[in-house]
């Protein structure tokens, strides 16, 4: 409606559309690993519902990621690794799926590590029973999938720190292949330093064959993946947006 001045308003400017938030996870041959993403995606969704939200695998799962950008075209999209460290997968696969498609790609960090995944290894471990025992005899192993990639080993030796940090209790990280000790050598290692309730940590995004192996030679208590902890969903987020920041040229989304 014409102003007493008998000018027009201009027309409200519409913000852009955010870019597409794709999830790259790795993909396993147990089908409650693809629900169980399925679901973390929905939690992200649900925290962010302007922020259109896909999912793209490595490998052994539909839909791998070069289809899922393929499908995307030229959108802006930011690729967060459902990875915990840096290895092969975030430093080559990921960045050449992503040059090889015709989607505008930025790389977002892998999700570890990061103090909102020692919130949600400690609550996994509280749901598994841990601190019942005195911490003078307790301690963690944090078993990790395992990498050749020294970054990948340096991250997973960090996130084993904060955990100890927050636990008061030694926390030794394992791996289930690639790379060492595995889960009985650093139960092995515990016991000889006299700590009797020794927990298994769970460095895994969801169930799989390592995230069973590591479970099943747990001395005491095993937790859970991490799964669709409320912090995984709020890490995913922050990955997100801490790639738009460094990305002047993409829009910032509108927060829920």
């Amino acid at each position: 409606m014409p102003s007493q001045l008998g000018l027009v308003p201009p027309p409200a400017t519409r913000r852009p559309a955010p870019p597409a938030l794709v999830v790259v996870a790795h993909g396993s041959r147990d089908p409650r690993a693809l629900s169980t993403v399925r679901a973390l995606l929905d939690r992200v969704r649900a925290l962010r519902p302007g922020v259109p939200v896909h999912l793209g695998h490595i490998e052994l799962n539909a839909p791998l990621l070069p289809d899922t950008l393929a499908a995307l075209g030229g959108t802006e999209a930011v690729l967060v690794p459902l990875l915990l460290s840096r290895g092969y997968h975030v430093k080559r696969d990921i960045p050449e799926m992503a040059a090889a498609s015709p989607a505008r790609t930025r790389m977002a960090a892998p999700l570890g590590p990061h103090p909102l995944l020692v919130d949600a290894l400690q609550d996994r471990l509280t749901e598994a029973g841990w601190g019942a025992t005195p911490r003078r005899t307790s301690a963690v192993v944090l078993a990790a999938a395992g990498s050749r990639d020294p970054d990948a080993r340096t991250d997973t030796a960090r996130t084993a720190h904060l955990l100890a940090a927050r636990l008061g209790v030694p926390v030794l990280p394992a791996y289930a292949s690639a790379a060492t000790p595995t889960v009985h050598q650093a139960v092995r290692t515990l016991l000889a330093r006299g700590r009797r309730h020794i927990a298994l940590a769970s460095y895994f995004t969801a169930p799989g064959r390592f995230a069973t192996e590591c479970a099943q030679a747990a001395p005491w208590i095993a937790a859970a993946p991490l799964g669709t902890h409320p912090s995984m969903a709020e890490l995913v987020l922050h990955r997100y947006d801490e790639a738009l920041r460094a990305s002047p040229s993409l829009p910032l989304p509108v927060s829920a």
